[in-house]
């Protein structure tokens, strides 16, 4: 399991979206834009389809999980 905490683009309120990690000052959930991605779906769709998560959050995001998953 990655642990998001490190990663400025995400946050996690268990007030809000069940307490899901979530894209920071969105209600979108992480695990959101990887389940888009394994469906097919190109990073620009994703954006266009979550208008306020940035390009920047999801690209730090696909980069913290690529770090966990090399330091595991």
């Amino acid at each position: 399991m990655i642990d998001w905490s490190s990663c400025p683009a995400v946050e996690r309120d268990c007030q809000r979206v069940s307490g899901a990690w979530v894209f920071r000052g969105t209600r979108v959930p992480v695990h959101a834009l990887f389940e888009n991605l394994e469906d097919g779906a190109q990073l620009s769709d994703f954006l266009s389809w979550f208008p306020g998560v940035t390009r920047k959050q999801a690209q730090l995001v696909l980069q913290h999980a690529a770090h966990s998953l090399e330091a595991a």
